[in-house]
């Protein structure tokens, strides 16, 4: 899952979102110095990492890329997952996709110093592109793709992988709706733990 889906599946508490959104930046136990919902958030990111990686489902539609994109794979598989979100947006949420992306940039300037300097330099390219939002379609993913392929060095053109998903696109759509419902109840119960 990528940065949507993460933000989604923190539920409505404003600082377990920021904690889901700033999790990779974290590492080992450094997470214990945050408030008690920004840890949450962590653990809520960590716990769906380990769900998606281990799941049938999402291995099933990784498998796919695995040959071309080697460990990249993933990090593609996980785009195109918030890319199926984002498509179907109103099937998940009452509030509008642009609505709920400008809500949570809002929400970032706003918890600017809890940020980590990695997420607090990405951060104004992903507000200007519209990161969130982008993901909706099939030209704000290649331009997502384009990005993570500069971030990489262009180590495997991740942006090439936009012809595995349209010649998947059914098999990938179906997977992710089948994935998320479980990953969706999951989150609910990890919640409810933490």
């Amino acid at each position: 899952m990528n940065f949507l889906a993460h933000i989604y599946l923190s539920g409505e508490n404003d600082l377990v979102k920021i904690g889901n959104f700033i999790a990779d930046s974290i590492r080992g136990h450094s997470y214990e110095k945050y408030g008690d919902d920004v840890k949450k958030g962590i653990l809520l990111h960590r716990s769906i990492d380990s769900f998606t990686d281990s799941h049938p489902v999402y291995r099933q539609s990784k498998h796919r890329l695995h040959e071309k994109y080697g460990h990249y794979s993933g990090v593609i598989m996980d785009i195109f997952y918030d890319h199926f979100l984002a498509k179907n947006w109103a099937a998940y949420s009452d509030i509008a996709l642009a609505d709920y992306s400008e809500n949570f940039y809002f929400l970032l300037r706003d918890h600017y110093d809890i940020l980590t300097d990695k997420v607090k330099g990405m951060l104004p390219y992903m507000i200007a592109r519209n990161w969130l939002v982008s993901y909706a379609s099939i030209e704000g993913l290649q331009m997502i793709m384009f990005q993570m392929d500069h971030r990489t060095k262009n180590r495997v053109a991740m942006h090439e992988s936009i012809v595995e998903l349209q010649q998947f696109y059914i098999e990938f759509e179906t997977e992710f709706t089948q994935f998320f419902e479980e990953l969706r109840k999951h989150c609910q119960q990890k919640l409810a733990e933490l």
